[in-house]
């Protein structure tokens, strides 16, 4: 049968073998995206962190996607370096931690990143110095307390979200990365979010939305800077292929059932924090961006659709939105 069809292709008129061979080599291809992709996202094992630094510093450690990484981090064998407000929940996550993992080595630096992040700044420069800090989660951040539009943000909240959001997060990268660059290896992760880079916008969350888009391309630049300053930095397609080399990476969270987004109850669409963080976990070295689950790809997808379409309604005189005090 073999032989027979390649006798009938070689009867074949020429741009009928090209378009032929052309898609054996696309459907090869296609095959072979879908094996990497089942084997960087099922597959694949994590970097061996410990070969960045023995200290990892993460903020906002106590609730959520943060106090996931604290987790993992400890059971990936670092040592670590919390920053958050509330010395009692701090204390509370210290001892969960030693409790499972006794030989994590703790440090808890109360911080308030709405407060004086000055002082906070030069807390945690206090709390690190002479530590091989080789890994850095940027987690703090606010949001609104509900949604509502662009003009009725007060001027606490609008502060609020700039401080924790943008300012904060600079400035403990700043005190962390000049440790990096000397030993010349490292891993910054920041938390993103879907709301700055899903949609074309996020109408009842714009400020919010606006903050983590400036972390995005900070962070951009930093990449810039790092290579400038002679470090290695490999960023493949969805970040270090040598553990002497220092990484920006940040994560696209969806829905994620904290705190922070109202939610719950995790399933196949939202992961619990700690799921997240375990899966995060695998990503770090690896990728500059990443979406972690295969449900924050379908709402990825669903509120890319949806986006374009309100926004083309609500640009006309019939679909507008009214403008009361009450969004809902």
């Amino acid at each position: 049968m073999e032989l027979c069809f390649m006798e009938k292709l070689q009867t074949q008129p020429l741009w009928v073998i090209v378009l032929f061979a052309v898609g054996c080599l696309s459907v090869l291809k296609s095959f072979l995206a879908i094996l990497n992709g089942v084997y960087v996202c099922f597959l694949r094992p994590g970097k061996n962190l410990k070969k960045y630094g023995s200290w990892a510093l993460v903020t906002a450690p106590t609730d959520g996607i943060g106090k996931g990484f604290a987790f993992e981090l400890a059971r990936k064998g670092l040592n670590l370096v919390l920053v958050g407000r509330n010395p009692d929940k701090l204390k509370d996550v210290s001892d969960a931690i030693q409790s499972k993992y006794g030989k994590t080595q703790i440090k808890a630096v109360v911080v308030d990143f709405a407060g004086d992040i000055s002082e906070g700044v030069l807390k945690i420069r206090e709390a690190i110095e002479g530590l091989d800090v080789g890994v850095l989660i940027n987690n703090v951040g606010v949001s609104y307390p509900y949604a509502r539009f662009f003009h009725e943000v007060d001027d606490e909240l609008l502060k609020n979200l700039i401080k924790v959001n943008v300012e904060g997060t600079t400035k403990v990268t700043q005190a962390v990365l000049p440790g990096m660059l000397k030993r010349k290896k490292g891993a910054i992760v920041n938390i993103g979010s879907g709301a700055a880079i899903v949609i074309p916008s996020d109408p009842l969350y714009a400020v919010y939305a606006a903050t983590k888009r400036i972390s995005i391309n900070s962070q951009g630049a930093s990449m810039l800077n790092i290579r400038i300053a002679g470090l290695m930095c490999s960023v493949s397609v969805i970040c270090v292929r040598r553990p002497a080399a220092s990484v920006l990476s940040w994560l696209v969270p969806l829905y994620v059932a904290t705190k922070m987004a109202s939610i719950r109850r995790s399933s196949f669409l939202v992961p619990s924090s700690d799921g997240y963080a375990r899966a995060a976990m695998r990503w770090i070295g690896a990728s500059r961006k990443r979406l972690l689950f295969l449900g924050s790809v379908e709402n990825w997808e669903r509120m890319s659709g949806c986006q374009g379409k309100i926004s083309q309604k609500g640009s006309t005189k019939e679909g507008s939105f009214g403008m009361g005090s009450e969004p809902y």
